[in-house]
């Protein structure tokens, strides 16, 4: 089931009575969810995220723009009438119920020529629970699972009317890091089981990233790019898109351009040819640095942290934007904890370079490819 999304807008009456102005939580959305895809609604609290997927969910009534199932116009239809699936982050579990009751209970309110035997729903309720692997707990009721399980029930519960799309909003946000990592990687597997077109939301730009096929980033209720979540990393839009994908996150300088070279402070660390000369903004990612008794670039160290296979750099600069700076490098590679700087020199594709706003556009040399950053 493919959904899209015509120029969509939600706007709501400020709380503040003094204040005449809407709010606006959705501002002119338009793009499209492909029929099978898994994609990841993305950004900061307030951005408008889940109250897009409620107005897909038809929880909550556009203000303006049209929401189409293929090419049925739902914008006007009840949510019962969508075919949609939800998933919340408290799980809504009915607690005096088993897992099997919580799952069956969508079937039980099927009415007319959609309502099912017994028999019928128990099969149902019996082939979701063992597509979420919880079939050996059919019997419990929520307060004797895990998080994690009861995250799967309401997931089942959610698919066992076979729904045209699933929505999910901010399904993990309750779970610890490790069941977090588990559960992402289920809703993966039975996204691709079933084939259900399917909307994550999250702030998390790590869970976006791992499972979704496309992701949306968002900023207070606006696109501000769409892609698949490596294409997306590797040539972000803007500078608001840069900082909030990666862990650890970009490190940002003020910088300019002279004679088509790059200097950051007073050294010149990398070639910039076509560009005009000026101050930047430049975001290095973490992966960026090659350590180089010879390289161009010099950095106060502050401290090496070892992680096992790989070493964290964490040092300053007088032209840092963003506090410390944090380089990712080899474990076989990592300086000398005692040492007052460390130098290096740079991966020309993890250089990002911006104009001074969040919201400009990524400086592109001439001639370069998007795909070949």
């Amino acid at each position: 089931m493919k959904v899209t999304l015509e120029n969509l807008t939600k706007r709501y009456p400020n709380l503040n009575r003094r204040i005449k102005t809407e709010v606006i939580a959705v501002n002119d959305l338009t793009f499209e969810i492909p029929s099978g895809k898994l994609v990841g609604l993305l950004g900061p609290s307030g951005c408008g995220k889940s109250t897009t997927l409620n107005l897909i969910s038809g929880l909550e009534t556009p203000t303006a723009g049209r929401i189409l199932f293929d090419e049925d116009d739902v914008t006007g239809l009840p949510p019962e009438k969508r075919g949609v699936g939800l998933v919340f982050q408290n799980y809504a579990l009915y607690p005096h119920l088993t897992v099997r009751q919580n799952i069956l209970f969508p079937l039980e309110n099927l009415k007319g020529a959609e309502k099912l035997t017994r028999a019928e729903m128990l099969q149902k309720a019996d082939e979701a629970a063992k597509l979420v692997q919880i079939d050996a707990l059919m019997d419990r009721r929520p307060s004797e699972l895990s998080g994690g399980q009861q995250q799967r029930v309401a997931i089942a519960r959610a698919l066992v009317k076979r729904p045209r799309i699933l929505l999910l909003d901010e399904p993990l946000s309750n779970l610890d890091a490790r069941l977090r990592l588990q559960t992402r990687e289920e809703i993966r597997r039975i996204q691709r089981e079933t084939g259900v077109t399917t909307v994550f939301v999250t702030h998390d730009q790590e869970e976006a990233m791992s499972i979704s096929d496309e992701i949306v980033v968002m900023k207070e209720g606006v696109i501000q790019q769409i892609g698949r979540p490596q294409d997306v990393y590797d040539a972000p839009k803007n500078l608001f898109v840069a900082k909030f994908l990666g862990t650890p996150p970009i490190n940002v300088f003020s910088a300019r351009i002279e004679k088509e070279t790059l200097f950051i402070g007073e050294e010149a660390v990398l070639p910039a040819p076509g560009l005009p000369g000026g101050t930047v903004t430049a975001g290095i990612r973490p992966e960026g640095f090659l350590p180089d008794p010879e390289g161009k670039f010099t950095l106060s160290l502050s401290r090496v942290e070892v992680m096992g296979r790989d070493t964290s750099v964490v040092a300053e600069h007088a032209a840092s934007l963003s506090g410390a700076v944090r380089a990712i490098i080899s474990s076989e590679s990592r300086p000398d904890p005692e040492s007052r700087t460390v130098r290096f020199s740079l991966k020309p594709g993890k250089v990002l370079l911006f104009q001074n706003d969040e919201a400009a556009d990524r400086l592109v040399p001439p001639g370069q490819k998007e795909e070949d950053r």
